[in-house]
């Protein structure tokens, strides 16, 4: 018997996470999108993993480049997040409502993040819907200072600590 995707999609309700922007750049085409399937694997060598949807830009544009640059935004880029998740009136180029660098690979990565992970692909594996990219990071910024973006139960949440 196989799960209702409806089913994993309500129990996956309860797992809160950071909110990414995942973008890629081949020739003159870049595209991003929002995404919290992400994880780092590995400190040596300096690796994280990310799924994408196979029927999206990003994932194309990923594929043709063999590169991609990770933004993990902060609490006050919920737009941006709306913008790179399709919520908000598709526009030619998200990225011209965004200010963006880059640092070794050429991939787009959003200024005001907390912090940013340029990757070059080093393995793929087909996941059903999606690919899972295993990506070494070929540099890094950010301290982890600052308030990050939570994705809770389809809505946005700001993150306090315990004492």
């Amino acid at each position: 018997m196989t799960l209702d995707p409806e089913a994993l999609r309500s129990a996956m309700r309860a797992w809160s996470a950071g909110v990414t922007v995942v973008a890629a750049a081949y020739e003159n085409d870049r595209h991003g999108m929002t995404a919290n399937s992400f994880t780092s694997i590995s400190l040596d060598p300096a690796w994280i993993t990310i799924a994408m949807k196979k029927d999206t830009r990003t994932h194309e544009l990923t594929l043709k480049s063999g590169a991609f640059g990770l933004t993990i935004l902060a609490s006050s880029q919920k737009r941006v997040s709306d913008l790179f998740a399709g919520r908000l009136p598709e526009s030619a180029d998200r990225f011209s409502h965004v200010q963006i660098e880059t640092l070794v690979t050429g991939s787009p990565l959003i200024v005001g993040g907390l912090s940013w992970m340029d990757c070059r692909v080093v393995h793929t594996h087909d996941a059903g819907l999606n690919t899972l990219f295993i990506a070494e990071v070929a540099a890094a910024r950010g301290t982890g200072e600052g308030e990050p973006l939570i994705y809770h139960n389809r809505e946005y949440w700001a993150l306090s600590r315990l004492e």
